[in-house]
């Protein structure tokens, strides 16, 4: 809420004709149920009028009270039945109203949220390359919020007031004329007077939130990296850094108090001195015999309805311009063009690859040429090796494989077709990825394999396990497959969240295989048992391995050796390996040294 809180003056936009288009695009996810939104139009409508009509009844209570027999109701008693009456029907139709608006605005936002979600998750990588992960979850969570609030609250409100003030001023205009434009003489000054000091006070009340928001940062970056905090000893000197954070806090906080007293001290005097001026002028109609003392009462009311109505207008009018905001990010990502594409995985490939002359730069370094010309042929279950220095374009290639990225020069040919002319959920079915970090999901490990494969069965899953020599461990806990691997997999060892990844990948059983440094960072025996799992795994299928460690990639067909986006070296390990001063064989000389 504090981070909200900041951002929220920038997030506005203005009210114009852009602007309600904006909220009108998401509005069409109202209408399918446009049945329920008309039902609490008409309920908020009749609500509304029917409460008009309270203090003209109530001001008749004091009329009749005070022996006025020239209204149709003549006892005190029946008019008092007519005011219960229009509260009991006003009651039923605010339910009503309420009951529709909330309906329909928590469908119409969940059926909005299932929809960013699904356009989220088909977005290409390129677009997250210049988006945050924190901003496309605000899209869900904060801009939908706003939006909620305004189909559920701020639209109702917005009606509501406008039919009161619609309603209300030519009602109080006809009945009681003289009262009317003495209130018009004294009303507007003291409400636009408070709507400019409330939005002064909003300025300062941003401010305080701004400070707290800056000290709720200092707890996440602390508790994300307690950690280092704890290996460097400075817990203390973090705590001093919030502290000081809050301190300031507290300072404008006390600061911004002064005022918001003195702002509700000067609503209070010219609210009821508003209501005073209007009593003190009607008292002397009265005296007078201009007007009775029930007319008096009713306007008085009338008075309070329409002043509330033309005071919530401010709130109310900020509040659409969030709204116009969050509809216009929403929009923003709803108009994206994505990969979304019909599968039947019935496409089976045999695995040839071919780069033909590609070049490739990314979207948001397009300065920088990451593969310059790269040609190469891959055959069907071929096991080829990228070496190479960080940076060099290892990587790179992979995700032009995986279509991550679209070619920019050149072309990619799998079978000798285009990649791009296969189906991408079919073409991505048949490649699997073994990463150098595994990130798994947080439920067990059964749902993490069977991941590899929707609707796997449970021997299917076991037998993928035994294949990574999985079973290993997950046999030796209690709840074996249904064991819940927590946040990321922290709960298992990296060695056992590899064969877990391998396992996975068995059960996808891929035509094109790629291997990120899959055994990095293991010790011997996890090493042993995860290399292992990846001959079973490579067996019969085209593999690619990106490599570090020189010694895992001895058994390939053929290396690589990539440096500044080209080929620079290619044979077996024995040919790379014998050349004189050759990158390869020098990488190797290098890591046997510091062996």
């Amino acid at each position: 809420m504090a981070k909200r809180s900041r951002q929220e003056e920038g997030e506005k936009r203005p009210l114009n004709k852009s602007g309600i288009q904006k909220l009108l695009g998401i509005f069409r996810f109202v209408w399918p149920y446009k049945g329920w939104f008309i039902l609490g139009l008409i309920a908020l409508g009749l609500s509304s009028i029917i409460l008009l009509a309270f203090p003209y009844f109530s001001g008749k209570l004091l009329d009749v009270a005070q022996g006025k027999k020239d209204f149709l109701l003549t006892t005190i008693n029946q008019i008092a039945l007519v005011l219960i009456g229009i509260l009991l029907i006003q009651s039923v139709f605010s339910f009503l109203r309420v009951y529709a608006f909330t309906l329909v605005s928590e469908r119409a936002l969940a059926d909005l949220r299932r929809h960013i979600y699904t356009k989220i998750i088909w977005l290409p990588l390129s677009f997250y390359d210049s988006r945050r992960v924190g901003e496309l979850i605000s899209r869900i969570t904060s801009d939908v919020s706003t939006l909620q609030d305004t189909f559920t609250f701020t639209l109702a409100e917005l009606l509501r007031q406008i039919l009161v003030l619609a309603i209300g001023i030519p009602v109080i205009f006809i009945l009681y004329p003289k009262l009317t434009i003495f209130m018009l003489l004294t009303f507007p000054i003291l409400v636009l007077a408070a709507l400019f000091f409330g939005k002064f006070i909003r300025k300062l009340s941003k401010k305080t939130q701004d400070q707290l928001a800056n000290s709720n940062v200092i707890v996440e970056e602390t508790l994300q990296s307690v950690a280092v905090v704890k290996s460097f000893t400075n817990e203390l000197f973090e705590v001093a850094r919030y502290k000081k954070s809050l301190d300031e806090v507290v300072r404008t906080a006390i600061h911004a108090s002064r005022y918001r007293g003195l702002f509700i001290s000067f609503t209070i005097v010219a609210l009821f001195g508003g209501i005073v001026a209007v009593s003190w002028y009607g008292a002397r109609l009265v005296q007078t015999g201009e007007a009775d003392v029930g007319e008096l009462f009713s306007f008085v009311l009338y008075t309070a309805f329409i002043g509330g109505s033309i005071a919530g207008l401010g709130d109310i009018y900020s509040q659409l311009q969030r709204s116009v905001g969050a509809s216009e990010r929403i929009l923003e990502i709803l108009d994206q063009p994505d990969e979304h594409s019909i599968s039947n995985f019935e496409t089976k490939l045999k695995g040839e690859i071919e780069f033909d002359s590609v070049s490739f730069s990314y979207p948001t370094r397009s300065d920088v040429e990451v593969l310059k010309n790269i040609s190469f042929k891959i055959k069907p279950g071929e096991k080829v090796a990228l070496v190479g220095p960080s940076g060099s374009g290892k990587s790179t290639i992979i995700s032009l494989l995986m279509r991550f990225y679209p070619v920019q020069s050149g072309h990619i040919l799998v079978d000798h077709r285009d990649s791009t002319h296969y189906t991408l959920s079919d073409y991505r079915h048949n490649i699997g990825i073994v990463p150098q970090e595994v990130i798994l999901f947080g439920g067990t490990i059964r749902e993490n394999i069977a991941y590899g494969k929707s609707g796997a069965t449970e021997q299917e899953i076991t037998s993928a396990a035994r294949k990574a020599n999985a079973w290993e461990f997950i046999d030796s806990f209690p709840d074996k497959l249904d064991t819940v691997v927590g946040d990321r997999g922290v709960k298992l060892s990296g060695g056992q969240r590899q064969r877990i990844a391998i396992a996975r990948a068995i059960l996808k059983d891929p035509s094109i295989l790629v291997l990120d440094e899959a055994t990095s960072s293991l010790d011997a025996h996890s090493e042993k048992l995860v290399q292992e799992a990846l001959e079973k795994l490579m067996e019969n299928r085209t593999t690619i391995v990106i490599a570090h460690r020189l010694s895992t990639i001895r058994k390939v067909n053929r290396i690589l050796v990539i440096k500044e986006g080209q080929i620079a070296e290619s044979g077996s390990h024995s040919q790379l390996s014998a050349r004189d001063n050759g990158i390869y064989s020098n990488l190797l000389k290098l890591q046997v040294e510091v062996k």
